[in-house]
């Protein structure tokens, strides 16, 4: 009985697959972008290699229109460019897929599978016939196949001619042979596989006034509402975009009136370097950051751990790679989190905020460097490369132009004269654990102290005596405490009361864990979910895991890093909570989760990695 094709509408994935370099990653965001523009989420996923130019990419583009905006897993349409990967793309497909490749030379032999249809187009030739200049042929090709695309999956055409013209309204000569080779990919198919493909985009009004748009982005604009002024920096994917986004926002937002810029950024030497110059750039009152990936973080702990003790704020922005050492720089992980929590030698702990979405990743850098103020330490926005590098369908970002920013305990000159006791940097005067600061310069004679990373009294005073390193330490854990308040609180949802089963997640394991449990949910079983947004632990989590008798953990890392975090802050059991792991570097797939969530309430024992290698589950790469 042969096998029936796929067939959805506004509901499923396609993934290009094509050599890097060659200029396709502009035809397949113009894809991504037809969809969004045609009403219809999508989640693009571009998957590209840390060299400059030849290793095989892939650009994957989910079709959602329920809105979810993770990964599915499982491919239903391949565009295969790349002969160097057209027999691994060929076996991912699922069965009933479409597969289309470049029919100027015929499929080898060994592609026999019955359950796949073949969607043959001579795009080599075609640009062959159509274009003498190398180069032409070369990015044209790509152009072609997604005309075709526009055909095949039922697509407003005119949306693809309008956005031609949008990107190429400064370069006219460049739209009418654009135009020309979609041209020739819609009307090729047309001519060839009428009524092949299952497969359609219908227009919907399914994204409203939503954007889309990069975590890195949204976050270098958070940098700039967040008040930041200067930023330290050495480069590092995937976070050099991060500096990238703050230089041209504040280029546009932070000029005085005869356009003098209003900030400042430093390429340093080294990662340590950099964020030893945000630190003295908020030491000295300027609200500045860092902005680096695993390697970097490591680097920097010595640093970090000199503004804990210190009590210096200062932002941290994280976006994280697959490790350890160099890893997979071009691949996502969920890695860093033991690090960046406990970074530096020594008693430490640092605050976290996790973003999920670019809309967060805009506000809660802005909330950075409130909280990195407010509390006098470092604040690390813990960021991924999918997040940070992808495109998103997100929510607009807003502002109140009201609101002012917490500086925290900074004491004015005249709050110095009108002070009757001895101040003290390091005296916590209102029981929270935080002491009142001055900036440089504050007060000709008041105000100054001596800042260091040795032990020190109430006065900043260097000192040996135990008693008072050990009243120091525990004043900053009275602060730690301080911080639980401060910080973003889960978001928690009881989908049934009476529930023992529960999930925890985090970032970007979010969107596909709350799809996994939506579709456990339609097939009765009911799980409560909590999606922790910080470090510290607000105790709201706490109560979370004691109602709890089975908890999966959620996460895109080997060591179940945040499950290890749970159970070493709340001194709970490891039993209730069970790990589900991806650590492919790709970013972690719903149906996976879903599959492991209902081996292991089965009672099968298996692995918690959702990924190939680990438990045979899925035909995915």
């Amino acid at each position: 009985m042969a096998t029936p094709r796929i067939e959805a509408v506004n509901d499923f994935v396609i993934r290009f697959a094509n050599v890097n370099g060659t200029g396709s990653a502009s035809a397949n965001n113009m894809f991504s972008k037809a969809v969004f523009r045609m009403g219809v989420p999508v989640s693009p996923k571009n998957i590209f290699p840390s060299n400059i130019q030849g290793l095989p990419t892939w650009f994957e583009v989910r079709v959602t229109e329920k809105g979810y905006m993770g990964s599915r897993g499982d491919v239903d349409f391949v565009v295969a460019i790349n002969g160097q990967t057209m027999k691994q793309d060929y076996e991912t497909l699922m069965p009933g897929g479409y597969f289309m490749y470049d029919s100027t030379k015929a499929l080898p032999r060994e592609f026999k599978r019955d359950d796949v249809i073949e969607i043959g187009i001579p795009l080599t030739q075609m640009c062959i016939d159509n274009y003498t200049n190398p180069r032409q042929r070369q990015l044209f090709k790509n152009i072609i196949y997604v005309g075709a695309l526009a055909y095949l999956f039922d697509m407003e055409f005119e949306v693809l001619t309008g956005m031609v013209k949008d990107q190429f309204a400064k370069k006219e000569k460049l739209i009418a042979p654009n135009i020309g080779a979609l041209e020739l990919g819609f009307n090729y198919a047309k001519e060839h596989f009428e009524g092949v493909c299952g497969l359609s985009v219908s227009r919907r009004d399914n994204v409203g006034d939503s954007i889309m748009i990069d975590g890195n982005s949204a976050t270098g604009l958070g940098a700039v509402y967040g008040g930041a002024t200067f930023a330290g920096w050495y480069p590092i994917t995937p976070s050099t975009s991060v500096v990238e986004a703050y230089e041209k926002y504040a280029n546009k937002f932070r000029k005085d009136e005869n356009g003098k810029n209003k900030f400042a950024i430093l390429q340093a030497e080294d990662e340590l370097s950099a964020m030893g110059m945000a630190i003295g750039g908020n030491w000295n009152g300027a609200r500045s950051f860092t902005a680096t990936s695993g390697p970097g973080l490591s680097l920097m702990s010595e640093f970090i751990g000199l503004a804990y003790f210190a009590e210096i704020p200062v932002v941290l922005i994280d976006v994280q790679r697959s490790g350890p050492s160099t890893g997979m720089p071009t691949r996502t992980q969920q890695s860093d989190v033991i690090s960046a929590a406990y970074a530096s030698h020594g008693d430490t702990k640092h605050v976290l905020l996790i973003p999920c979405d670019p809309a967060e990743c805009f506000e809660m850098t802005a909330t950075a460097f409130d909280v990195a103020d407010r509390l006098q330490t470092p604040v690390i926005v813990l960021s991924d490369l999918d997040l940070g590098m992808n495109d998103h369908v997100s929510r607009p970002f807003k502002w109140d132009d009201d609101r002012k920013y917490d500086r925290g305990k900074v004491l004015t000159a005249e709050d110095l004269d009108n002070m009757q006791e001895r101040w003290g940097r390091y005296k916590d005067v209102d029981g929270d654990g935080i002491g009142y600061r001055t900036y440089p310069g504050t007060h000709p004679t008041k105000g100054s102290y001596f800042t260091r990373g040795s032990s020190h009294d109430e006065y900043a005073a260097y000192t040996e005596d135990s008693s008072v390193y050990e009243a120091n330490m525990e004043r900053l854990v009275k602060k730690w405490d301080t911080a639980k308040e401060v910080a973003p609180r889960p978001q928690i949802k009881y989908r049934d009361k009476d529930s023992k089963v529960a999930a925890i997640f985090y970032g970007t394991s979010a969107q596909a864990s709350y799809e996994a449990l939506d579709g456990l949910e339609e097939e009765g079983t009911k799980i409560n979910t909590c999606r922790i947004k910080s470090f510290p632990f607000h105790p709201d989590i706490g109560k979370f895991i004691e109602e709890h008798d089975t908890i999966f953990v959620i996460e895109q890392n080997r060591d179940a890093q945040m499950r290890t975090l749970l159970i070493n802050e709340f001194n709970t059991g490891t039993e209730r909570l069970r790990s589900i792991l991806n650590i492919d570097g790709m970013p972690i797939r719903a149906r996976r989760i879903k599959r492991k969530i209902e081996r292991m309430l089965n009672g099968e024992a298996v692995s918690p990695f959702t990924t190939v290698n680990s438990s045979g589950e899925g035909v995915e790469a």
